[in-house]
């Protein structure tokens, strides 16, 4: 009996599809997508706004085919189609709802942290945009804690960064990226970390360099140190930093 009902159901679904009833078609589609079933409702969803894209249908077609992807987790065709709604539809009601729904298909879209983060930067702004146009959303501590949570990832990719290049002894990109990064992110938690390192970075860069830049590199060093001294006076790394300068004196 079950499996009878299953192939029933198949079989109704492909007649709607096939078949040139419109009402039949917003109704299935409709009640496939209250029952979560989202695959099969964009199938029909798409035939409704195609057949009549300026109806109230159509409209209500084109906005659950975004959502029907978004609940899919097919991040990048919801933000195709949510982004779309706003162009196709700019007076109405859901734009909003949408704009948002849009940035957070960039931010589920964002990658993990080892990987390139060009599609982080590109939700951040997507967010900013949003809080931006609609300054007195209610959602706007949840924006602000989005932002702070990407822009926290983008700073510990830039701070692993340093160390990688450290860890491979790629000397003068550990003190460049350190520096560019201590500059970006003066109040890190990482910053004491990133410093130590550049100056770590900057010893052994000196003593693996040619005579005629030795002088040059050793008073860099002694700056840095003395710089990494006053910004943190505390640090445990003083001392065997301080170790590696005085070699470089003697």
């Amino acid at each position: 009996m079950g499996l009878f009902l299953v192939l029933s159901s198949c079989s109704n679904y492909n007649e709607i599809i096939k078949g040139d009833d419109y009402v039949k078609k917003f109704e299935l589609a409709n009640q496939l997508f209250d029952d979560d079933e989202f695959l099969k409702s964009i199938v029909l969803y798409e035939q409704i706004y195609q057949h009549a894209p300026k109806s109230g249908e159509g409209e209500l077609a084109y906005y659950r085919l975004g959502r029907s992807y978004y609940n899919s987790e097919d991040y990048y065709m919801a933000g195709y189609y949510f982004s779309s709604y706003l162009q196709r539809f700019p007076y109405s009601a859901k734009n909003e709802e949408l704009m948002f729904l849009a940035a957070m298909c960039k931010v589920k879209n964002s990658p993990e942290i080892s990987l390139d983060q060009t599609e982080t930067e590109d939700a951040i702004n997507a967010v900013q945009i949003f809080v931006d146009s609609y300054p007195t959303t209610v959602l706007m501590d949840s924006c602000n804690q989005i932002i702070d949570r990407l822009r926290q990832k983008i700073e510990t990719k830039e701070f692993n960064n340093v160390m990688l290049y450290a860890q491979t002894e790629r000397y003068r990109a550990a003190v460049a990226s350190a520096e560019i990064f201590l500059e970006k992110y003066p109040s890190s938690t990482h910053a004491e970390e990133a410093f130590s390192t550049m100056v770590r970075n900057s010893y052994y860069l000196t003593v693996n360099s040619i005579e005629s830049k030795k002088s040059t590199r050793i008073d860099e060093t002694i700056e840095r140190m003395r710089k990494f001294e006053a910004d943190f006076p505390g640090s445990d790394d003083i001392k065997s930093l301080n170790q590696l300068v005085n070699r470089l004196l003697n």
